[in-house]
């Protein structure tokens, strides 16, 4: 466990910080997968929109 000492003895524990790394854009496969989940979750959220307004309108 990483502690310090301090002044009087204390001893102060803190988190080990995770290792850095440098993000990388995604590839081509990935963007593709982005992009058809981007599309499915605007037709869902549209289609439950519109069952929404057509539910209140029969009603």
């Amino acid at each position: 466990m990483p502690y310090t000492n301090e002044e009087g003895g204390l001893l102060n524990n803190f988190a080990r910080e995770p290792k850095i790394y440098q993000a990388e854009p995604p590839t081509e496969g990935q963007k593709r997968t982005y992009l058809f989940l981007g599309i499915a979750a605007t037709v869902l959220v549209g289609g439950l929109i519109l069952v929404a307004f057509f539910v209140s309108k029969s009603s």
